[in-house]
Parts: structure tokens; sequence; C-alpha cells
């Protein structure tokens, strides 16, 4: 069973390379030369430098030639952001050259970032140094990935509705999006229909798969397949064994966050600086120490509490 929201969110692609087309040309509004099909590449970038390079996935797009094999026309380097990371400041760049060189296409850098604070990081230019040559990441966030809320829009397109549910599962219209999920997947094969439910009880937050599980006990028709019966059945008695065992450091772990959340939130507010919702957002779900340390170091010279999303 995939165990993290990022190798979710990667198997979708990979399920479907032509996901990359519709969120690059459909939300992103960036056009795409004529292409026949997409497939999924080696994501080892390390033929310019000795470097070890590995982008998350890469994705081509190929052109039928005559009387010649299919030839490349767009290379897509493929990176699920979940943190900030100032090593990608410098790696990603590499990535583009090392794709384009070894495609001898254009390349294009696609980030997906389910948390908006990562996405308003991500979208800030690269300045590589010679005039003129800066690399803006083009980036998929909660504002451009679309909510899906009606099942026939998800059974067209399960693995945009899967990165919808992912992408979304915290607002107020987590349940809808995941309604219709979940409806889609019933007239699915069941091996798909478990495939799409395993990413997504890999990536959602605690909360929301409680409502995924009991949607499962209270269905009546039987969509999820052997993946529904295991765990549906294994997860309340694995849940009460582990639960014991992991209760208390979790437990410790999300009180130690909301801890330097409050302080720098009256960080801030002794300042006398106003906190947008966004960005009380961002900081509240926040569950990275090393960030939470940065931002509580950061409030106390920061001209706006917006400025803390670029710390």
């Amino acid at each position: 069973m995939l165990s993290t929201e990022h190798e979710a969110i990667v198997r979708l692609f990979h399920e479907r390379p032509v996901l990359a087309a519709e969120l690059l040309t459909e939300t992103l509004k960036i056009p795409l030369p004529d292409y026949d099909h997409a497939a999924v590449e080696s994501g080892d970038l390390n033929q310019v430098t000795p470097t070890e390079l590995r982008a998350d996935s890469v994705i081509v797009f190929r052109k039928k030639q005559p009387d010649a094999d299919p030839q490349p026309v767009l290379a897509v380097v493929l990176e699920v952001q979940r943190r900030r990371d100032a090593d990608k400041r410098w790696s990603w760049p590499m990535y583009l050259i090392s794709l384009r060189t070894r495609m001898r296409c254009p390349s294009i850098l696609l980030v997906v970032c389910p948390d908006p604070a990562i996405a308003h990081w991500s979208q800030h230019p690269i300045e590589l140094g010679h005039p003129g040559l800066t690399l803006t990441p083009l980036v998929a966030g909660p504002t451009e990935v679309p909510m899906i809320l009606d099942p026939r829009e998800a059974a067209e397109d399960p693995e945009l509705a899967a990165l919808s549910v992912i992408t979304h599962a915290d607002t107020p219209q987590g349940p809808d999006i995941l309604n219709a999920l979940l409806t889609a997947v019933h007239d699915l094969d069941p091996h798909k229909g478990a495939l799409y439910a395993d990413m997504v009880r890999a990536a959602l937050p605690p909360k929301i798969w409680e409502h995924l599980e009991n949607l499962m006990q209270t269905e009546t028709r039987e969509f999820l397949s052997d993946w529904a019966r295991d765990n549906v059945a294994k997860g309340k008695a694995e849940g009460l064994a582990e639960g014991k065992a992991e209760g208390l450091a979790e437990g410790k772990a999300e009180g130690l966050a909301e801890g330097k959340a409050e302080a720098i939130f009256a960080v801030l507010s002794t300042r006398g600086l106003a906190v947008p919702d966004d960005v009380r957002a961002a900081i509240s779900t926040c569950t990275e120490p090393d960030q939470l340390d940065a931002w509580i170091r950061a409030a106390v010279t920061v001209e706006s509490a917006r400025d803390l999303l670029d710390t």
C-alpha cells in the first residue's frame, strides 16, 4: 500500500501521464506542441554532470514521424513539493538542462503543491545569473487544481479527481469531492477502484480518512474489492494496537506544533501585525518543527505576516 502523499501524487501521473498536459493547458494556460502520446520515462538526470540528480518523474510527449520513430516534442519534469527545500532552487534548473540535453526537445518544470504556502514558495523565480536567464517554475497548487464535485466528471478523469481530493481534502468542499470520487470508482474495474482508494487513503489527513472509512462501512455496494474488505476489517484491530503505541508520540508532536503556531501568532499580535486567513491556515496546519522555528524567529522582524511565507 502507498505510504505517503508524495508517492500517491506521483503514482497518479504514472497511471495517466496525460494528466500533466491537462494541468499545463487547462489550469496553467501553457500551450503544448502537437503530440500523439505521452509516457513516463526515467527520472534519472545524471548524464550532464556527475552529481546524482533524480526528479520525481519525467513525462515525455512524442509526435509520430513518417518513416521514423516518434520524436520527442516536449519533456516535463514533474516534482511534488510538500515542504520548503532550498536545494531545489539549485537542482531544478539542472533537471531542465539535463532533460533538454537528453531528449533534444524543449523541457518544462511542473511542480505540484497541495499546500498553499509551499505553492507560493515554489512559484518564486530562480535567477540563474546570466542576464535575462530566469527559471519561473510552473506550479499547480490548490488554486490551480480544480474541485471536482460531480461524480460524472470524476468518472471521466479519476486521476484528476483523486488529485482534487488530496489537494482540497481540508476545505469545506472536501467531503463532496471525496464522495464524487467514491461514486466514480464504483464504475471502474475492481483493480482501478482499489488503486485510487489506496492513493487517497495514503494521502488524506486522518480526519478525512475517518470520513472515508465511515462511508465504506455504511455503503451497501462493494466497490473497493479486496482492498476495502481487508482494510475495513483489519483497520479497526490494527488501529487499536498501533494507536496505543503511536498515540502518545503523535499527540505530543501535534501539541508541540500547535504551541509553536500560537507563539508565532502571539509575536505578530504583540507587534500589531494582522494575520490574513490564508497565512493563518498555512501556519496552523504546518507540522514541520524546523519550519515553525524559522517562522518564530522571523516573526520578530518581518514587516507583514505574509512575509513569513517567504521564510
